[in-house]
């Protein structure tokens, strides 16, 4: 180095961020399209067209698997790239490395997308695809898992923070959960047969099930919101003892739940008991975070009336804490001899993946995108206002439709005469809920226009800003 030359300051790895920030929006858009074109078809079967890769049964898991792993996998992605370097204020380890979990996801997810349509299944819930896929998500996920942990581990601060231990727990569960639950036999290029047999294969698969739900949709999310709401609020997390007691109790707790899935199955009733114990326990560190979340607004509630954001992170907070209400309630048994089989289920599913998932991503990529382009926010903040109005409607549209819809189905189902025989015929109930699917499928068109409208800014600002050169802080200042 010559004299008078400075060293080189060191920077933030930010490319794969950048790159799993805008995948994130475009797979929103996508898997929301698919969604809306299966309510439809629930409506009006006909809308499949006679053409077998049109048919609900393809498309079903297609939407599962885009919004779940390639909407929300690419926001987490994303989101931890982002904090783990700024909480620990160090450059990604093996950057390499994220680039290739960058487009090894992207390979996953269009695998995803011409096997499903196509009838390539091993028909496991949120486990749909097949075992060539299954090893390339493996390998992903395993370098994924160094660049996150060799990242932490040449931290330039002592501390962890909080965010970072929920990215960790989500990181290391899926990856058991991935690889036990695929355990198959191949038995040809796109066929296999899962090495377990009858309930054992039930109980494998929910435990895997609900524990994607449980670290997947949860854990990880939590970490987004630990990170970007006192960041967007410019308040300290209100209690940082209670995040690390929510942590531990959160990541106990959930691992026991599944059972719940499998009441009234052939699963022994004590296994049934201790799925329907620990989802009632669940609720106690469930709503110990939510309530972290939402008073570290402590002093800052003002900010609610202007920034849209804001009101993201906290809407999603408030379903959060409503679906972790509602799940515990419906894994009660008498409970659940109602719920089971009905669009209940599917109205608590969705009041946790439109509600809290898709609102903490949004929030949490609202504020990132334009910081990783050079601008301060994104391009218009009234569309931003707008998307958190359209999509709130939307989801309070289809929650609604579904419960009200799920509740009659379980009352219909279960009436009986008085010599024994049912009330309502099956084709009854199927009548009587037609009017709640179009409510619905009202419902799932304005979220999808509010990612649209989110699509539509993002592209703005993108365009109108370039990629962010951050430095690496020397001192003890966070990004």
């Amino acid at each position: 180095m010559s004299v008078g030359q400075s060293p080189a300051v060191p920077v933030y790895d930010d490319d794969p961020v950048r790159g799993f920030a805008l995948a994130a929006v475009l797979w929103g858009v996508v898997g929301m399209l698919v969604g809306v074109i299966i309510a439809a078809q629930l409506a009006w079967p006909e809308l499949n067209f006679g053409i077998p890769w049109l048919s609900f049964g393809r498309l079903r898991p297609l939407h599962t698997n885009a919004v779940i792993f390639a909407f929300g996998g690419c926001a987490l992605f994303a989101t931890s790239f982002h904090v783990v370097q700024r909480t620990c204020q160090t450059t990604l380890f093996a950057p390499a490395l994220a680039r290739f979990v960058f487009w090894g996801w992207q390979a996953v997810i269009l695998a995803a997308a011409i096997s499903l349509p196509l009838g390539y299944t091993q028909g496991k819930e949120y486990a749909e695809l097949e075992w060539p896929i299954d090893i390339l998500i493996t390998l992903v996920w395993v370098s994924y898992a160094i660049v996150f942990f060799g990242t932490v581990g040449r931290r330039k601060v002592r501390h962890i923070y909080v965010a970072n231990w929920f990215f960790g727990a989500f990181i290391l569960a899926v990856a058991l959960l991935h690889v036990v639950n695929s355990a198959a036999i191949p038995a040809g290029f796109m066929k296999s047969y899962s090495v377990y047999a009858g309930v054992q294969d039930a109980m494998v698969q929910w435990w895997y099930g609900h524990n994607a739900v449980g670290f997947f949709l949860t854990a990880g999310f939590l970490g987004m919101m630990y990170y970007y709401i006192p960041k967007q609020a410019e308040r300290p997390v209100y209690s940082y003892r209670l995040s690390i007691v929510h942590f531990w109790a959160l990541i106990f707790t959930y691992m026991w739940a599944g059972p719940h899935h499998l009441h009234y199955t052939a699963l022994p009733d004590w296994a049934q008991s201790i799925g329907m114990l620990f989802s009632l326990i669940l609720l106690a560190p469930s709503w110990g975070g939510m309530i972290n979340g939402v008073m570290t607004l402590s002093g800052a509630w003002h900010k609610l009336r202007d920034d849209p954001i804001l009101k993201f992170l906290i809407v999603a907070l408030s379903f959060y804490g409503m679906s972790t209400f509602e799940g515990p309630m419906m894994a009660i048994k008498t409970v659940n001899a109602l719920s089971h089989y009905t669009d209940w289920t599917i109205g608590h599913v969705h009041s946790g993946a439109l509600g809290w998932v898709g609102f903490v991503s949004m929030g949490s990529l609202y504020y990132l995108i334009p910081r990783m382009f050079g601008r301060t926010q994104m391009h218009s903040v009234r569309a931003i206002e707008l998307h958190f109005w359209i999509a709130t409607i939307g989801v309070v549209l289809y929650i609604a439709a579904m419960w009200i819809a799920g509740v009659m189905q379980g009352l219909m189902w279960r009436s009986v005469n008085p010599d024994g025989t049912l009330v309502y015929s099956f084709v009854e109930s199927v009548k009587a809920t037609y009017p709640f699917y179009v409510v619905r499928l009202v419902g799932g068109v304005l979220y999808l226009v509010g990612m649209l409208i989110m699509s539509w800014n993002v592209v703005m600002t993108v365009s109108r800003g370039k990629a962010a050169t951050v430095p690496v802080p020397t001192g003890l200042a966070t990004a």
